[in-house]
């Protein structure tokens, strides 16, 4: 899943500092040690407010990890509000104004794009619309949460709440901000629906290259299917009998090729594609976005009892994504159900990942194709559709902008969603034939209301397989693997989510809208989806690869991970000598094996090169066991030559847009070539009468691999280091990029050095277009011990805390970049033995 450090085009709208003058800067180098500290909350005494009905008390650790004890539901999600808002109100401010299109309100005109995009797609009015639907217990459980939000800001300004409104009111009034409202944190599964919604990026990109000079078959070949010697999640038996899952077989669910596009409809998607970029990554985005999570039973784990891991890889950011919690019911009862401690989201209620007194569970994203591109015939304000000319639906939204002019703009939609080509304006329409116009509408299941916020509760409470299964019933949208062990010994895999049954297609490209031929029947079935309890083998991994085989007779998505990671994971674990412990899984989490490495570098070695100054590059490859580690000068080496190999392949054919940024699905098309010397890949098309082959494009990616690495680090390579190329940087999301080098020293952190790489199971993703720095991390690491939850390990990315120079702002980082883990401690003795401070919040009478 769920996880932000920008790409380019975020960076560009997020220069929201360069109105602050040059005397503002200067400023803050004389900003005081008082003022630094002023946003830093109390932790420990005793606090009075009016909202709570009892005594709550709070016990932080050294890490300032909050476990909240309290007597009734109210009570507990009111004290969570609390301290989310005392250690990261201003990323949650920041949250709710992107997933509101508010952006531009607190930063300014350049987050107008950005805020364009989600009002047409409304999330926020889909997000008031799901909480009005909500049942009124869990109405009332989002109430207390905002009542805890609010009674912290209360009477406060932005300065009191955090760093970064102190250096925004430099360039004006002091920020005070809104009170939170419920529908703030529903918005928040909006963000993360959108970030993990699969392929429609791939769906836009496949199609424009299919509309390019490739031919299909060449597009296919970058899309490739998934590898047939890489496992399922649940194998390849499964399919669906008399309205339930079973493993039996059945039919190959069919797909479609590739529509024809007249120029009108490739400018619409290409203007739909920039729109869709220009919003920013919460979670991120790309080949480098997913997750590793997998679970062994007691016949497996050195415990008797079943161990279950998760590290969830999203973008990097400043804070981190996650906060960790502890949610105890002082008595746990039918009325106060609640023990259960993880990790959660600053700004939503619950915990998203984690477990409680009798169960645990780790998260994947499923890459479920859950929204779909429509070509729509559009002619003035009506729009095509089985013969007919329909209304495009139209509604006003107008954006107040921080220090400048409030801007209106009308959105369009069809039958089938939002009018997403309509937000870019960079590109003339071309190709009117007919007097119509092709446009771009997106239907996606995010944008129908659904009651995902209730899983998160519902998911806390669970107390057995059977009650998992009720909650993840609820867990619509995103869709997400979920991974389940408990107490007992059993040990499960649920798929869950609105996954649309589609007419025709499989969801791989844009379809007709006009025709009627490729609407959504309905959805599948909670109880057709796989599911597995209890497998014969003892263990379940997923890794973003498929859930199941061909057989299965729906639809779930066509563009998942090639299950590199998964393999490995699976054959680690079948591997491994013995029984498997917390610390096993913990170093298996750490993995560093590059997947194509072992086909790649023989061929490398096998090629003569002239020059002993690039043979000496070619060296460090011998005796290399393929890991890749921070201080490895062979995986440095491997993974420029794998740049420039990427390059020298494809920049000739592919546009610059669409070129490989060296991903997971990167290594299985470069799997499949490299068996074919005299593949046409190989040729560059930029030198008529050359026909480059394999060995040639190899042998100048080593050359231009050893004059880069020469430049930047060394002439000798026992001197080279993948660690000094690979560098993560912790960038806060809006002041961390405001190109002012005083104010981004305050909120940023890094560079940290570190190992793994895209497509690793130590997923510290890199884009090859760009460079080597790191753009996607295991944004937190935790290791279940169901026998024993207080051996349990835990880690996330930075800090719990929001607030720059407090001591929790980054003193999880170092650890994390080490690969080292914290002890995780849930009985009430073990918190209390680490506990550092203990702050009691009490009713305002008596």
């Amino acid at each position: 899943m769920v996880p932000v450090r920008q790409d380019v085009r975020v960076r560009r709208f997020l220069q929201i500092v360069v109105g602050v003058v040059t005397a503002a800067a200067v400023a803050l180098a004389v900003v005081s040690f008082i003022t630094v500290r002023r946003s830093f909350p109390d932790t420990s005494g005793t606090v009075r407010l009016d909202g709570v009905d009892g005594t709550v008390r709070i016990v932080r650790d050294a890490k300032g990890i909050p476990q909240v004890y309290a007597d009734d539901p109210d009570d507990l999600f009111f004290a969570q509000g609390y301290v989310q808002a005392q250690d990261r109100f201003y990323e949650m401010d920041f949250r709710r104004h992107v997933t509101s299109g508010r952006l531009a309100e607190l930063v300014g005109d350049g987050a107008l794009e950005t805020d364009e995009f989600v009002r047409t797609l409304g999330w926020r009015r889909v997000a008031e619309q799901e909480y009005r639907e909500l049942d009124d217990g869990t109405k009332t459980l989002l109430r207390s949460y905002a009542r805890g939000v609010n009674a912290y800001i209360e009477g406060k300004s932005g300065s009191q709440l955090s760093l970064e409104y102190t250096v925004l009111s430099l360039t004006g009034p002091d920020y005070r901000p809104e009170p939170w409202t419920p529908a703030d944190s529903v918005a928040w599964i909006k963000a993360m629906a959108w970030d993990l919604r699969s392929n429609m990026s791939d769906e836009i990109e496949r199609t424009l290259l299919a509309s390019s000079d490739l031919t299909r078959e060449q597009v296919e070949q970058l899309y490739p299917e998934y590898p047939r010697q890489n496992a399922t999640i649940v194998g390849d038996a499964g399919t669906v009998e008399d309205g339930a899952f079973e493993a039996e077989p059945a039919d190959d669910a069919s797909a479609e090729s590739a529509p024809d596009l007249g120029r009108s409809a490739v400018a619409s998607l290409t203007r739909a594609s920039r729109a869709a970029r220009r919003l920013p990554a919460l979670l991120g985005t790309g080949d480098g976005i997913g997750s590793n999570s997998w679970v062994v039973d007691g016949s497996r784990s050195s415990t008797g009892k079943p161990i279950l891991a998760n590290d969830p890889h999203l973008a990097p950011s400043m804070p981190g994504i996650w906060y960790q919690v502890g949610l105890h019911c002082n008595q746990v009862t039918a009325a106060c159900p609640y023990d259960v401690a993880g990790f959660s989201f600053a700004g939503m209620p619950g915990v998203v990942v984690g477990h409680n007194r009798s169960i645990a569970w780790g998260v994947t994203t499923m890459y479920a194709d859950v929204a779909d591109l429509y070509l729509e015939k559009v002619a003035g304000d009506t729009y095509e559709y089985r013969g007919r000319r329909l209304p495009v639906v139209t509604r006003q939204e107008t954006f107040k902008v921080a220090g400048g002019k409030s801007k209106t703009i009308t959105v369009r939609s069809t039958r089938h969603g939002p009018i997403l080509s309509d937000l870019d304006d960079d590109i003339e329409d071309v190709g009117r034939a007919g007097g119509g116009d092709h446009e771009v509408a997106l239907r996606w299941t995010a944008l129908t209301p659904r009651p995902t916020i209730k899983a998160v509760f519902a998911l806390g409470r669970a107390q057995d397989w059977d009650e998992f299964r009720e909650a993840a019933k609820l867990f619509t949208v995103p869709s997400q693997n979920l991974v389940y062990a408990d107490r007992k010994g059993h040990i499960g895999y649920q798929s869950p989510g609105a996954i649309p049954i589609r007419s025709r297609g499989d969801g791989r490209w844009p379809v007709p809208g006009w025709d009627g031929r490729h609407e959504w029947t309905g959805y599948v079935p909670f109880d057709e989806l796989p599911s597995v309890l209890d497998p014969s083998d003892g263990f379940i991994v997923t890794a973003n690869n498929k859930v199941i085989g061909d057989q299965y007779p729906y639809v779930l998505g066509a563009d998942t991970a090639p299950g590199y990671r998964s393999q490995r994971i699976r054959d680690l674990l079948t591997g491994h000598e013995g029984k498997l412990s917390v610390a096993d899984m913990t170093r298996l989490q750490l993995d560093e094996s590059n997947p194509l490495a072992p086909q790649l570098v023989p061929l490398l070695q096998a090629i003569s090169l002239d020059d002993a100054f690039d043979r000496q590059g070619q060296d460090v490859l011998r005796g290399w066991d393929f890991q890749q580690d921070a201080d490895s000068a062979a995986a440095a080496y491997f993974n420029v030559v794998w740049r420039h190999l990427l390059k020298g392949t494809f920049a000739d054919q592919l546009p610059e847009g669409h070129r490989p940024n060296g991903g997971e699905r990167w290594f299985q098309v470069v799997s499949t070539i490299l068996k074919d010397p005299g593949s046409p890949w190989w040729d560059d098309v930029r030198t008529p009468g050359v026909v480059e082959r394999r060995d040639d494009v190899l042998a100048q990616a080593m050359r231009e691999a050893r004059n880069e690495l020469t430049a930047k680090q060394a002439r000798d390579p026992d001197d080279w280091s993948w660690g000094r190329l690979h560098r993560l940087e912790l960038v806060n999301p809006t002041l961390g990029e405001s190109g002012i080098g005083l104010v981004e020293s305050i909120f940023n952190r890094g560079p940290y050095e570190v190992g793994g790489g895209s497509g690793l199971v130590n997923a510290t993703g890199w884009d090859a277009r760009e460079g080597y720095e790191v753009t996607a991390v295991p944004s937190m690491r935790m290791v279940v011990d169901l026998d024993d939850l207080d051996r349990s390990r835990w880690i996330q990315l930075t800090g719990n805390s929001g607030h720059a120079y407090h001591a929790n702002y980054l003193d999880q980082a170092p650890l994390w970049a080490e690969g080292k883990t914290l002890p995780w401690a849930f009985g009430e003795r073990a918190v209390e033995r680490s506990a550092e401070n203990t702050l009691t919040l009490e009713p305002t009478r008596g």
